[in-house]
């Protein structure tokens, strides 16, 4: 009986397989990582079909980097602490940083682009620990791990833990999110989006935050979004892993994956 069982539960993995509605499949996004270590998850925001590459890779919690200011802002944004993209956002304080745009007075669009670490620290601070650790339960964010300090615990350090979330953790929040399921606003989701939009061409629309992280043992680049497309609308997260890796480098893989299928 448990061999009949077990030929049936083989036939439907092919017959899913072979009639999946996702416009790529394994091999073509290992075409797109070239051999590089790392890992994609991805589902198909309507149906829920998934497509998981490396999932051992996929399955583990690491710290979100940078991916993070997409909570961060929109629990700012519902608090009202901050209204429009364009308003003033970060008054630089004076200090100088390795990065040249973070050397400035920053509107929420241009730090958010910018990705500048002070200031969503800033916003981090302004939330408060309470506001934070609430909004992290609520949306089910990870292992939720804020003993790093409100201000820091989404950054690789090797002297205290982070926060932990995966990729296929990252990918389901990001399906939530297009579906309209986390709790927010109407107008804080609509700037969101607008914050998230990087590219548009003809075929579709890609959204997304890009993270890099170096320390706490591991080197990684992130690039966690949705593409909203004639054909389909999906969510994703991608993570590369190796010295020197950039969220970046993540984001050229779902570019050129993407373009690959006529989604972007």
């Amino acid at each position: 009986m448990k061999q009949r069982w077990a030929a049936v539960g083989m036939l439907l993995c092919y017959w899913s397989l072979a009639w999946s509605a996702l416009p790529f499949d394994q091999e073509a996004v290992a075409q797109a990582f070239a051999g590089r270590d790392g890992c994609l998850s991805v589902v198909d925001v309507a149906t829920g079909e998934t497509l998981t590459f490396r999932p051992e890779r996929a399955a583990e919690r690491v710290a979100p980097c940078s991916t993070f200011k997409i909570w961060n802002t929109l629990l700012g944004l519902n608090l009202g602490l901050i209204i429009s993209t364009t308003q003033p956002f970060y008054a630089w304080d004076g200090v100088e940083r390795p990065i040249a745009m973070w050397n400035a007075d920053l509107t929420l669009q241009q730090a958010f682009t910018a990705s500048c670490v002070p200031a969503f620290q800033e916003l981090a601070r302004r939330i408060g620990p309470s506001r934070m650790g609430e909004w992290l339960a609520q949306i089910a964010y990870g292992d939720q791990d804020m003993s790093a300090g409100v201000d820091r615990f989404w950054l690789p350090d090797s002297a205290s833990k982070s926060l932990l979330i995966s990729p296929v953790e990252q990918t389901a929040l990001m399906r939530r999110l297009v579906l309209g399921q986390i709790p927010s606003s109407p107008r804080a989701l609509a700037t969101l989006d607008s914050l998230m939009s990087v590219r548009t061409t003809e075929r579709g629309r890609l959204c997304g935050k890009t993270g890099t992280g170096h320390g706490a043992g591991l080197d990684q680049g992130l690039f966690v979004g949705h593409v909203r497309t004639g054909k389909c609308t999906l969510a994703f997260a991608c993570q590369l892993r190796g010295a020197g890796v950039m969220g970046k480098d993540a984001r050229k893989v779902i570019e050129s994956l993407l373009e690959r299928h006529g989604l972007l």
